[in-house]
């Protein structure tokens, strides 16, 4: 649920912060008033696109954050947060949104960066805005699926069968490999050995490329190291002017003075300390000085290996393609990855070579699964076509009370159809093509959800489906924007009521302009539009007793003070106010 709105430079908005509840959120104001800014700003945090007009006049830069409360059971976001590393604090998330004047915008998610596509997969999973067709999952006939097998009650088992397909998919794609390895199986055998008995032959060790380098260096330039180490020795250790010499002149020196005077004992200390670093250092130029010799051939030697291991390097850093190759997508640049690729070969001649007995037992494992796979379809296709007419019929049943008698819902099951062999055509979740359909009036087809063109529509059909489903759905929030348009009276009352009814398990935000509807928030914010230094600011304050009494009396007959719109407001707020 959403604890916390903050707003900052987003259109009329300067600096804005909402604290929220559980239950019914009720927003309302006078035309203009800057509620629609709210729900935008809120649709920009949900990943909704956005440019640089949305920033406030005179301002650099609009930000928009959030903290959001993610349920214990809503396992979809939370496995979403694991797998990139997200952690909860106290179960909360705090998610960010900034936009500069320039177009560009940043993400956070607990101090994370992440993409716009990230935020609104997230947020898909915790929101849905109504009203627009930015985030409204139930337009996407993707989650129509989802929705019917959890008011079915098969949640389980469409996912048992989703793993039956994977297993299947798996053994064919291992069959068809095991086909297509038989048509060239003695060729590629043939090939990878070559390559193994190549690579192999070569007697590689990890890191002898540079080793090898390092050494050709050495000889291609071995006159000049010659002549530099020989100068250095000479200025290191030879001869009566060397630095060694003179360090030992200067040590004993210090040492008869340190006698006489103890203050020079600390600078003999540290003479004592260069006299013996010069001293391993001369020792280690020496060892180097000897050992260093030139044998005629060996440059050539060298680079014929380098050459050779150049070329085995090129010639095994090919990506596979095709299936079943050893993977060499990574770039090859050392020996490791060539012997690698020399076990990823062997491997795969083992498995070509028991592949003839290998397809026989998968043959029969497929064949095992289909028909497994074809029951369990049939099973589902029967629940779910009898969860589709309970869910059509109490969906309807609502629609009819919330003023729309002649409208009609339905939830298409059909089937993908039978394959050439008679079989039925199965996709990752069984053998169904499944969709919500809708009509308005009479006469009229029923179309998908996603073209139903009235918001006040959309959102009464919506707010059915909500009902129905909100037990089983895990999305947490709901928000619905211009969901009394066209309606009034009964129609606006049995709104009020089903809106509540949801609120007890959902947190609902809702922006209305019937007071039919505002006497049932948990909670009541006002925004309002006020001139501050000259410009004009967004502002919003949470309601309660003598001022919402006079919100509602405004809504009723446009006057906060007089004694008949009071009184009507003091009566729906004793008929449907909070506790009743």
């Amino acid at each position: 649920m959403l604890e916390e709105l903050s707003i900052r430079n987003y259109a009329l908005i300067d600096n804005l912060s909402i604290a929220f509840e559980d239950g019914l959120n009720i927003l309302t104001g006078e035309t203009g008033a800057g509620k629609s800014i709210i729900v935008g700003s809120l649709s920009f945090l949900l990943g909704g696109k956005a440019d640089a007009d949305v920033i406030r006049t005179g301002c650099d830069e609009a930000g928009v954050s959030a903290v959001i409360r993610i349920a214990k059971n809503n396992a979809d976001a939370l496995e979403w947060l694991k797998s990139r590393d997200i952690a909860l604090e106290d179960q909360t998330v705090v998610v960010r949104r900034n936009i500069k004047a320039s177009g560009r915008s940043s993400i956070y998610i607990q101090s994370i960066p992440l993409t716009r596509g990230d935020l609104a997969e997230l947020m898909g999973m915790l929101f849905d805005l109504h009203g627009q067709h930015d985030h409204e999952s139930l337009l996407r006939k993707d989650t129509h699926r989802r929705c019917l097998d959890r008011f079915a009650g098969i949640e389980e088992e469409a996912a048992a069968f989703n793993g039956l397909f994977t297993t299947l998919a798996e053994k064919k794609k291992a069959l068809d490999l095991s086909r297509d390895s038989d048509r060239n199986r003695e060729e590629r055998i043939e090939l990878l050995s070559y390559a193994v008995d190549e690579i192999t032959k070569a007697a590689l060790r990890p890191g002898e490329s540079r080793e090898l380098e390092t050494e050709a260096q050495r000889l291609s330039s071995f006159e000049k190291l010659s002549r530099e180490t020989e100068s250095a020795a000479a200025f290191l250790f030879d001869g009566e002017g060397s630095v060694l010499s003179l360090a030992r002149k200067t040590r004993s020196f210090l040492e008869g003075a340190s006698s006489m005077d103890e203050s020079l004992a600390g600078l003999c200390k540290r003479m004592d300390d260069l006299y013996f670093e010069a001293e391993d250092l001369s020792e280690e130029l020496r060892g180097y000085r000897d050992k260093l010799s030139y044998e005629p051939g060996r440059l050539e030697e060298v680079e014929d290996r380098l050459g050779l291991l150049f070329r085995l390097k090129k010639k095994y850093n090919k990506p596979a393609d095709r299936t079943g190759e050893p993977e060499t997508a990574r770039e090859i640049n050392d020996e490791e990855a060539i012997l690698a690729y020399k076990t990823r070969a062997e491997q795969e001649i083992e498995a070509l070579s028991q592949s003839e007995e290998n397809r026989g037992k998968l043959a029969l494992e497929i064949a095992a699964l289909e028909k497994k796979m074809a029951a369990k379809a049939a099973e589902l296709s029967a629940k779910r076509g009898n969860g589709a007419k309970k869910l059509g019929e109490q969906i309807n049943d609502i629609l009819l009370r919330l003023g729309m008698p002649k409208a009609r819902f339905s939830v298409n099951v059909a089937p993908k159809g039978r394959g050439p062999g008679g079989n039925l055509i199965c996709g990752p979740w069984g053998s169904d093509d499944i969709e919500f359909l809708f009509s308005a009036n009479p006469g009229e087809p029923q179309k998908e959800l996603a073209r139903i063109a009235s918001g006040g529509e959309l959102s009464r059909v919506m707010l059915a489906i909500k009902t129905v489903l909100a037990e089983s759905d895990a999305i947490e929030t709901l928000v619905f924007d211009e969901i009394d348009a066209g309606i009034g009276g009964e129609v606006a009352l049995a709104v009020g009521e089903y809106l509540k009814k949801i609120g007890v398990i959902k947190q609902i935000f809702c922006i209305t302009h019937l007071a039919s509807i505002a006497v049932r928030a948990d909670n009541h914010i006002r925004v309002e539009k006020r001139d501050a230094a000259g410009r004009t600011q967004t502002t919003a304050r949470l309601l309660s007793g003598k001022g919402r009494r006079e919100e509602i009396a405004r809504m009723l007959a446009g006057d906060s003070a007089g004694e008949a719109a009071l009184a009507h407001a003091d009566d729906l707020l004793a008929k449907y106010g909070k506790g009743n």
